[in-house]
């Protein structure tokens, strides 16, 4: 199923139904970003705004992107603050941002949906302010080793595996250090891990 139609339709129920991924993405980046200051961030693949409304008690302005106009709608009414601006837009092409504004780049559950990282990485650079910081939550490449990826009703989503090296090799590309790296395993279990985390920070 495409990206766009599976969202769609996922968006009348993404907050309510069981979805382990989702809720130990909001644990994981929580947890990694809570002592990381930031005024100015960028959230990409925002959704219906789940971590959204965690990272506007911290931050002074957020733009929050997203391929998806239902879940857009969603995320607009959960989180309605004056210093959070909620848009459109396809992270895949070049973002209509200015360059070197922006404390923080969050970006979650997102980046299995897009093929090329390469423009993904680079903009996210470009957008950024010299010491700001690049934050990734995806599923661990071991778990789509044995299967597991994104899927609404049974029906796996349009997905693209990346390996670590691939996050780290255009990390490297561009300068930027890699600050913190985590696997986050679900409760009581010797599955692999679910999630994979990255902290980068641009030089």
């Amino acid at each position: 199923m495409s990206v766009k139609k599976a969202y769609k339709s996922w968006s009348e129920i993404y907050d309510h139904n069981e979805n382990k991924t989702r809720d130990l993405d909001l644990l994981a980046t929580q947890t990694v970003l809570e002592n990381i200051s930031f005024a100015i961030v960028v959230e990409i693949g925002c959704g219906t705004g789940k971590n959204t409304k965690w990272l506007a008690d911290k931050a002074k302005n957020i733009i929050a992107l997203d391929f998806s106009s239902e879940m857009l709608a969603i995320a607009r009414k959960k989180v309605q603050h004056n210093h959070v601006k909620f848009l459109e837009a396809d992270i895949s092409k070049k973002w209509s941002l200015e360059s070197e504004f922006a404390d923080l780049v969050n970006c979650n559950l997102v980046l299995e949906h897009i093929k090329d990282l390469s423009n993904v990485f680079s903009e996210t650079h470009r957008v950024l302010k010299n010491k700001g910081f690049f934050y990734i939550s995806e599923i661990h490449p071991m778990k789509r080793f044995i299967g597991s990826q994104a899927k609404f009703e049974h029906t796996l989503v349009e997905s693209h595996l990346h390996h670590l090296s691939e996050y780290l090799s255009e990390a490297e590309k561009l300068g930027f250090n890699l600050i913190k790296i985590n696997e986050w395993f679900d409760a009581k279990t010797a599955n692999p891990p679910r999630l994979l985390t990255l902290l980068f920070q641009k030089k």
